[in-house]
């Protein structure tokens, strides 16, 4: 196993002593101390690097997880944010967030390890240390020199050669150092792991840092899954539900009187079909109301899923967006009149729940229409695209893995009607080699093609209701992959916040949490969407992990649920979308000030699984950590 070198940067290095010393050797890792003496007489300020280089890699994968996946962004994608070049370098690349050399601080990732494999599917190699040390923040990257790739680790965090910060306008680079007294050692703890050719294998060292950080990370939940289910539940009535004309609002301000008018000038006046509102949360309000006997959240719930029902595009599917101002149009998209594959194919997976779930069989006849329509267009190769247009129904766009939504719906359908059986296997087994490259992408609208923790949610639901439908064990096999991909963007331990920010004062713990994509750092919930599929996963594979993992992050966004007016500037029932963990888009420890409907509606449908959970299994309670 190769061994690690030392640079000191941002001052000479010949002050210093180092040494590096393995103290504990297994098969796959070897941990070493990294000790660095300042010998002046005077104080230095410095940094210290520690590099492990991959040979041979002329075209490398890299892995930070949750922060950059192998090229990291398409070179044609419509989102800009850091991308790997083979020999991208000087200030015109730059500037276009591209470079052959990435640093970042490494809040930016769920994990404190940077991978690297070459791209001949060879062995590949990993580094990793604590998320802080006494100089600070840790740093992550890599660099490319043409045949070597050098994963590296930098104590205090820099960044480079730009900074970031969510928006396509590079900031400048990040120096920090630390300041060495006359005769003070830096101490620390590397690891080198050994990583084997198929990419997976991250899967096994992130397993191995999940047990080595969670017992720092203790789990802190402000309220039971009940009481967590009920201030949901009524966020989305109270704020979110608007019965004219029967729509859940996609985002409501916390503060009422910042504008006057009780703050509907904040409030977006909009709603998708699915994904960021819609069926799915109004099946999950639904779930609660037969649950607890609430007549008037079971009313609203039928009343946004006959909106949503009510008019089809021309095309044959349902719309993607509801304006106030113009009615029912296309999704968030740079295709005119183009309708997102994995929005709709999650509203109609969630409208044939909802359809059970209520005994409306004009609901499940809506669901099936919709997936009459996109089988007639899907290839015969599986692929049922990703963008389909409104009026024509012409695909648009074949790229990406938005489709293994319709996978899910069609396998879901499958069950009762044998006609959605082909279909939806020829679409899993299309799909199937993006998930044995852990390379999905292009889930969510706004982002274009760009990977995100989104994708292997899609995954990890298409792929157990494939499993569900036949038995077949190569399914499991690639829901439990797709599961792997989306944990690589789980925080398996807590950030520490800026003292006094929103974040602090609350304590609130981060492990559990999802970067929601490289594009877009920032926490998010969106990983409780596939919590059903997480238990369901841990049981058929025997592996008490993905439970654990999808508990963790119940007990995580089991913060953050205001439990009062006034509670973090909220009203009750009020959830956020965006917890600011690192320095993008708003300043570190910050939270957003809006309650986002798909928020407080996955809350409330994880809570609802759980609780369902507990009565099938006698003598077992809901979460209460």
């Amino acid at each position: 196993m190769r061994t690690p070198l030392i640079a000191i940067l941002d001052a000479p290095e010949d002050v210093f002593d180092v040494t590096l010393e393995a103290r504990r050797r297994t098969a796959l890792a070897v941990e070493y101390r990294v000790q660095v003496t300042l010998r002046a007489d005077a104080s230095v300020e410095a940094a210290v690097r520690v590099t492990l280089g991959l040979e041979g890699a002329s075209e490398p994968w890299w892995l930070i997880p949750g922060l950059f996946y192998g090229e990291n962004r398409p070179a044609g994608n419509a989102r800009r944010y850091p991308r790997f070049e083979i020999g991208a370098r000087g200030e015109d690349a730059h500037a276009r967030l591209v470079s052959d050399e990435w640093h970042f601080r490494g809040d930016r990732a769920a994990a404190p390890v940077v991978f690297a494999w070459p791209h001949d599917g060879g062995d590949g190699v990993a580094l990793s240390a604590a998320p802080e040390t006494e100089a600070g923040l840790t740093g992550i990257g890599f660099s490319h020199d043409g045949e070597t790739a050098l994963v590296a680790l930098t104590f205090p965090a820099q960044e480079g050669p730009v900074t970031y910060y969510g928006d396509e306008t590079p900031r400048e680079a990040l120096v920090a150092r630390h300041r060495f007294a006359p005769g003070e050692t830096f101490e620390t703890t590397v690891t080198v792991h050994a990583v084997g050719a198929d990419r997976q294998d991250s899967a096994r060292v992130l397993r191995e840092l999940h047990a080595r950080h969670a017992g720092s990370a203790p789990l802190r939940p402000w309220m039971s899954v009940e009481r967590a289910a009920d201030l949901a539940a009524s966020g989305l009535l109270d704020w979110h539900y608007d019965p004219d004309p029967g729509v859940l609002l996609e985002t409501v301000g916390f503060d009422r009187g910042v504008s006057g008018q009780d703050g509907k000038p904040v409030d977006r006046q909009a709603m998708h079909v699915g994904w960021v509102s819609g069926i799915p949360w109004a099946y999950a309000m639904l779930r609660h109301g037969l649950r607890v006997g609430d007549q008037a959240m079971l009313d609203a719930a039928s009343r946004v899923i006959d909106f949503c029902t009510a008019e089809l595009s021309p095309s044959g599917t349902l719309w993607g967006v509801w304006y106030r101002d113009r009615g029912w149009t296309q999704s968030w998209t740079r295709h005119r009149r183009g309708l997102h594959s994995r929005t709709l194919g999650e509203a109609t997976h969630f409208l044939l729940r909802a359809a059970e779930a209520a005994g409306r069989d004009d609901w499940r006849r809506t669901a099936l229409a919709n997936l009459d329509v996109v089988v007639r267009r899907q290839r015969e190769d599986g692929n049922v695209g990703s963008m389909h247009h409104a009026e024509t129904g012409e695909v648009l766009s074949w790229s990406g893995t938005a489709g293994l939504a319709w996978a899910a719906a069609l396998a879901e359908a499958a069950r009762s009607d044998e006609r959605w059986r082909a279909p939806a296997q020829r679409a899993g087994e299309y799909y199937a080699s993006f998930v044995e490259a852990d390379y999905l992408h292009g889930a969510p609208e706004d982002v274009d093609l760009a990977v995100t923790s989104e994708d292997g949610y899609v995954a990890v639901m298409a792929y157990m209701a494939l499993f569900h439908l036949d038995g077949d064990d190569r399914w499991l096999r690639l829901a439990k992959r797709s599961a792997d991909f989306a944990l690589t963007f789980r925080y398996l331990y807590d950030v520490s916040f800026p003292a006094g920010t929103m974040l602090d004062v609350y304590d609130f713990g981060t492990r559990g949490a999802d970067q929601a994509s490289p594009s877009n750092q920032h926490l998010h919930s969106y990983g409780l969407v596939c919590t059903r599929e997480f238990f369901q996963l841990a049981e058929a594979t025997g592996d008490d992990h993905y439970r654990e993992r999808a508990e963790e992050t119940l007990a995580c966004f089991r913060q953050f649920v205001a439990r009062f007016d006034g509670d973090f500037n909220a009203y009750r029932g009020m959830v956020t979308e965006r917890f600011y963990q690192t320095e993008c888009f708003q300043p570190k420890g910050m939270l957003l000030t809006l309650s986002h409907a798909w928020s407080a509606g996955v809350l409330l449908l994880a809570c609802e699984d759980d609780i369902e959970r507990s009565r099938e299994r006698p003598g077992r309670t809901p979460l209460e950590r």
